[in-house]
């Protein structure tokens, strides 16, 4: 963090991953404490949550904002780690920000290209992600990645929705956890409800099913908590016939992914491994809401149902938007941001 009279500057990237934005940190942020990526999440939520909202939220950023903190590798088999951030905070898995991501490290040498080609283990907070970058004669570069383990933890799950009664919903782990279900099941269509409604109602899921406070995660509690609700269209993923198939995620406080979502991504395909709609190799091209598509393919996967553990290929594109230094003067009231009020009679306006 470079201060000049306490005046912060930290410099970043911004890049683009279908649409979905990704704030990449190059310089001004502080090390880390921690002997596990785990712990140096917890210490950027304690210690640094002020630098969090200074670059996510207005009057720098904007609540649709995503983030990307670089730090020293703790795990083996990882080149380089890195923090998921959002308006609300700290993610465990990011697939549109790792696609991103793989194209600035190649950019920016901190891997090193062979023919065209690198591929690199990124660790995120769930685990190590092996990543691969490769770019053509035209200079077209496309990333992919291969997830964590990924699972469905409950199928047809009954979810007690204020205002709308009981909703059935499966819970899929593909680095985070989300709830999935077609929005027809809520008497809504992902294609012709207006966006406001559909955001409205995933919001209501997520603070149903974060509110009972019960998502597991087998083996690491940090990573046990709902992350957001997936609406999806009504097809299922196995017989879409090479078609695409579109889905809405909403995460955070109410956030709108432009992306497919690349975790969601994940999840959804280890839910259809799950389901026994897919088998290894199975591939399809899943849409968000900028209409830009990523490709998910099984990798691998073992078991049945609930006991079924999947790897997935995620594969997309990430573009450059801009180049610039985020300050926060002295005095600055809105030094580590805001975010709008509900009401203006929220305003917590200095007397």
């Amino acid at each position: 963090m470079t201060s000049n009279r306490e005046t912060t500057i930290i410099r970043i990237v911004d890049m683009h991953t279908a649409g979905e934005p990704v704030r990449i940190v190059e310089a001004g942020y502080p090390p880390l404490a921690g002997n596990t990526i785990l712990e140096r999440r917890r210490d950027a939520q304690t210690r640094f949550d002020h630098l969090r909202t200074m670059l996510m939220l207005e009057p720098r950023g904007h609540d649709g904002m995503y983030g990307v903190i670089p730090t020293e590798p703790c795990a083996a088999g990882a080149d380089l780690a890195v923090l998921f951030t959002h308006q609300e905070g700290y993610s465990t898995m990011c697939g549109h920000a790792t696609i991103a991501i793989g194209r600035w490290a190649i950019d920016t040498g901190r891997v090193a290209r062979v023919d065209g080609k690198a591929r690199f283990g990124l660790e995120a907070p769930c685990g190590v992600i092996q990543v691969d970058v490769e770019t053509d004669e035209a200079g077209v570069t496309r990333v992919a990645f291969e997830s964590v383990e990924s699972f469905a933890s409950a199928l047809d799950r009954t979810v007690e929705v204020p205002g709308r009664g009981p909703v059935h919903v499966d819970i899929a782990f593909g680095g985070a956890f989300y709830a999935i279900l077609p929005a027809s099941r809520i008497g809504l269509s992902l294609m012709e409800t207006p966006l406001a409604e559909l955001v409205q109602a995933a919001t209501a899921i997520n603070e149903a099913i974060r509110t009972g406070g019960s998502i597991v995660h087998p083996t690491e509690p940090d990573l046990g908590f709902l992350y957001g609700t997936i609406l999806t269209d009504d097809v299922a993923l196995g017989m879409h016939g090479g078609q695409p198939s579109y889905n809405l995620c909403i995460f955070a406080d109410g956030q709108i992914d432009r992306s497919p979502t690349g975790s969601g991504v994940t999840a959804r395909i280890a839910l259809a491994a799950a389901k026994g709609e897919m088998t290894v190799g199975d591939s399809c091209e899943i849409r968000g809401v900028s209409g830009e598509g990523f490709i998910g393919t099984l990798a691998a996967t073992s078991g049945t149902g609930l006991d079924a553990a999947s790897r997935v290929r995620v594969a997309g594109q990430a573009w450059y938007s801009g180049r610039s230094e985020m300050i926060a003067e002295p005095g600055d009231r809105f030094g580590a941001g805001f975010t709008l009020p509900r009401r203006l009679a929220d305003l917590d306006t200095p007397v």
